[in-house]
């Protein structure tokens, strides 16, 4: 018997108390403390779709990014380590860049990863208050430099369809507003939210909808998953992909060369590598800049360039991302360059005459 879809918007069933991990044997009874303890402070949620992904090894890729440890109550990190704050002109909203904004819709997600640099923020609260929505949407109506409204939370997805509805309607009233962009795990660890009411949704704006999937392990892309992103693909909706760099999870080059091979296959371009932000607790996942820089290279050769995303660092107080890839170019002298292949071989380059 087929399951029943969800519609958009509802309570995606979900592991959410030490209690309920124990009894999904995903933790021990002797963890309950710790569990608890971590739970005081940030969030547990792991859909029932992430719960088929993981495996009996004990370094799981997947159960490593949703089940709390103990290395989680350390003192380290920032509570806002991307700067939100200090870019928002309303509650909301955060404009960093001068012809985009984030537009925070919801604080809710339907799983919690433990290295979330919002794991501060995000919960069961809900959407944005209606005052504060309107606030941030008449911002954007006045700002006409604004080009790309990017949609996240939490989760946007996790919205109902008719809330959503209303939020994109008004954006594609904005003449200057070109693009809104969402970032989401939805179609990943909640595929029965892609339906086919949402697609149409997004394919039938004026504005392009760019899609952000976030998603870190190949691992983590299960038939269901698959099926919604190829849903997303048919209907003409671009697809990128951001993940996390996280030790002792993906810091290989045969974890990474898997997932982007596999995203690439599934019609999703890799967009964004990022290096682990420094959020509070999340220490542990937290490669060097070396590694990962060392990682990336090794990648060129062996992957296609469609299928490399850019190595980015958020840089921690708000000052925006920055490309953490090796510069392959050293001038040499005026018109004079060498240049490194993904090798490690030099060669010399020279410019045109004047």
């Amino acid at each position: 018997m087929t399951k029943p879809t969800p519609p958009i918007g509802a309570i995606t069933p979900a592991l959410t108390t030490p209690a309920d991990l124990i009894a999904a044997g995903l933790a021990q009874p002797e963890q309950a403390a710790m569990l608890q303890r971590t739970a005081q402070l940030f969030r547990i949620r792991v859909t029932s779709q992430m719960q088929s992904a993981l495996t009996n090894a004990p370094d799981d890729p997947v159960a490593a990014q949703f089940l709390p440890t103990s290395q989680e109550l350390t003192g380290d990190g920032l509570s806002d380590p991307i700067g939100d704050n200090a870019h928002a002109p309303v509650p909301g909203l955060t404009h960093r860049y001068p012809d985009r904004v984030i537009l925070h819709v919801t604080k809710t997600c339907d799983v919690y990863c433990r290295f979330c640099f919002r794991r501060e923020t995000v919960g069961e609260t809900g959407p944005l208050a209606p005052q504060q929505l309107d606030a941030a949407l008449d911002y954007i109506a006045a700002t006409s430099t604004i080009r790309e409204v990017i949609l996240t939370g939490g989760d946007p997805l996790t919205l109902s369809l008719r809330r959503l509805h209303m939020v994109l309607t008004r954006l594609d009233a904005l003449n200057h507003v070109q693009m809104v962009r969402f970032h989401t795990r939805v179609p990943v660890v909640a595929p029965d939210r892609i339906t086919p009411e949402l697609v149409e949704l997004l394919a039938s704006l004026r504005m392009t909808a760019w899609m952000v999937i976030h998603t870190n392990h190949a691992q983590e892309l299960t038939p269901p998953a698959r099926k919604a992103l190829r849903l997303m693909a048919d209907a003409g909706i671009p697809l990128l992909s951001q993940s996390v760099l996280l030790r002792k999870i993906n810091d290989s080059h045969d974890a990474l060369q898997d997932l982007f091979t596999t995203l690439s296959a599934l019609r999703v371009k890799p967009y964004y590598l990022h290096h682990c932000d420094l959020a509070r607790g999340a220490g542990h996942f937290r490669t060097t800049i070396a590694a990962g820089r060392a990682l990336m290279q090794g990648l060129r050769g062996p992957l296609p360039g469609h299928c490399l995303p850019t190595y980015v660092l958020d840089i921690p107080g708000g000052f925006g991302k920055v490309p953490v890839t090796a510069d392959h170019f050293t001038e040499i002298s005026p018109g004079r360059w060498r240049v490194t292949d993904w090798q490690g071989a030099a060669h010399d380059y020279l410019d045109p005459e004047d």
